[in-house]
């Protein structure tokens, strides 16, 4: 679709909202802003967008005039498909599109997209870095901070896009379409946007929906659906594994991450060369040097890039120590199979700060998963009474109740003993509370450096 001229409606006015608006303003469209909150402060609005002239913003409702005049659709990530709205956009057969496809249509040059439920900022981090160090354009986007649309018309041919994308945005792409994918896991999680899990897997798998067969999808071998997912699809599968040998892909063996191809068996690096601690960042590490390799990085660059890379923030990330007492932000773990592994990553008697939006979770695996570490379970926001009567009922550990998180940073810096750590790893989503697990994990650092 040519853009220039028509009339697009952008859905959401935030990050990626603003994004799309620029980016449309820029191709010579005429952005239509629309945010379903009807105390929207339009000002502050146009002041983000300063640089696109006369532009029309709606908050609450969308006059059906407008609607009716528009030729495109964009949804920001926090927009579900199947409100009403959207659900009449489809019915009067106005394109829809997500912030991505919009991005990936008017940029340039190779995409390398990660997916996956746990893991993705790390392995997405990792890989820019990767890329960065090989290739002279790269540019790192998506849920990862920046949005994909704010860096499209900077992109050329000879650019590398290493995008993050979630299940959110794959529910709206069209063509988007990398060269190498990745599916790093799947668990439960945004139940309450895609209701069943079998539809959130198979939103995750859209990643491969427009991959030609001289692609690369890589995958994680230890998850059993895409273990089964790899054997029938169009791009060329790559497996990564952490708890086996495996005839063709990446795995784990004796401390080495070895890369194993038709003709060659290459050892790529020693775990104890890399600062990433955990199984967890190995298959990370995985993933992403597999991608950089099929995305024809030498093996000797890759090595380089991953022994120099450190811990991304907000991800089991080391804060200080006071009294004896270490304090841990995991922020990031804002579902409970992510937030297993920072508990898992504990060395000591554990302080564990948990609880925030309820997005339908169980959380009896992630209970389970503490075996004997926590000392006691410090829960705030909308999950906490719903957390504690899985607790009490599978006799984990005790737990303390506490209005936000500032307190629970009180209680936690009273409590703890030389020896011990205090550990923010909600299991949940920040929203209700916070803006975004970044702002949460950085009150979380605040609080505890004024203590």
């Amino acid at each position: 679709m040519d853009l220039k001229g028509k009339r697009v409606l952008v859905f959401g006015s935030g990050k990626s909202g603003i994004g799309a608006a620029e980016l449309l303003g820029q191709v010579g469209a005429c952005p239509v802003l629309y945010d379903g909150n009807p105390d929207l402060d339009k000002e502050a609005v146009l002041h983000k967008t300063a640089s696109i002239k006369e532009t029309d913003i709606y908050a609450g409702g969308l006059p059906e005039e407008v609607q009716k005049s528009l030729d495109l659709a964009v949804l920001s990530p926090g927009v579900p498909t199947d409100l009403p709205l959207v659900k009449s956009f489809y019915e009067q057969g106005l394109p829809v599109w997500g912030e991505v496809e919009l991005a990936f249509r008017t940029g340039k040059g190779r995409v390398l997209a990660i997916t996956g439920t746990n893991g993705k900022t790390t392995t997405t981090a990792l890989l820019g870095k990767i890329m960065e160090d090989a290739e002279d354009s790269v540019f790192v986007v998506g849920n990862i901070g920046t949005p994909y649309t704010s860096k499209a018309l900077e992109m050329t041919e000879d650019s590398v896009t290493v995008a993050e994308i979630s299940s959110f945005q794959l529910e709206t792409i069209e063509k988007f379409a990398p060269c190498v994918s990745a599916i790093l896991n799947i668990t439960e999680d945004h139940l309450n946007r895609h209701h069943t899990m079998e539809e959130y897997i198979r939103v995750k798998e859209l990643i491969v929906k427009n991959q030609k067969p001289e692609d690369v999808c890589v995958l994680n071998y230890e998850d059993p659906v895409l273990r089964e997912f790899g054997k029938n699809i169009v791009p060329q599968t790559v497996y990564f594994s952490s708890e086996r040998r495996l005839e063709k892909g990446i795995f784990l063996e004796d401390g080495q991450i070895i890369l194993k191809t038709e003709d060659q068996e290459i050892s790529l690096v020693k775990t104890d060369d890399l600062k990433l601690l955990g199984k967890h960042n190995f298959e990370n590490v995985m993933a992403a040097a597999a991608m950089a390799y099929y995305a024809g990085v030498s093996v000797e660059s890759i090595r380089k890039s991953i022994c120099e890379f450190t811990a991304v923030e907000h991800r089991i990330e080391y804060v200080t120590e006071k009294n004896g007492v270490v304090y841990y932000n995991d922020s990031k773990g804002t579902n409970p199979d992510a937030a297993i592994k920072g508990i898992q990553a504990m060395n000591r008697p554990t302080w564990l700060i948990g609880g925030g939006y309820d997005k339908g979770s169980s959380y009896d695996e992630w209970l389970n998963s503490f075996d004997g570490k926590v000392r006691s379970l410090v829960l705030i926001g909308q999950t906490k009474e719903k957390i504690r009567e899985a607790a009490e009922r599978l006799g984990v550990c005790s737990c303390i109740l506490c209005e936000d998180l500032q307190e629970a940073v009180k209680i936690c810096a009273e409590k703890a003993q030389p020896g011990e750590a205090v550990l923010l790893s909600p299991a949940c989503a920040s929203w209700g509370q916070f803006d975004n697990y970044e702002q949460r994990g950085d009150c979380f650092k605040e609080y505890v450096k004024n203590l």
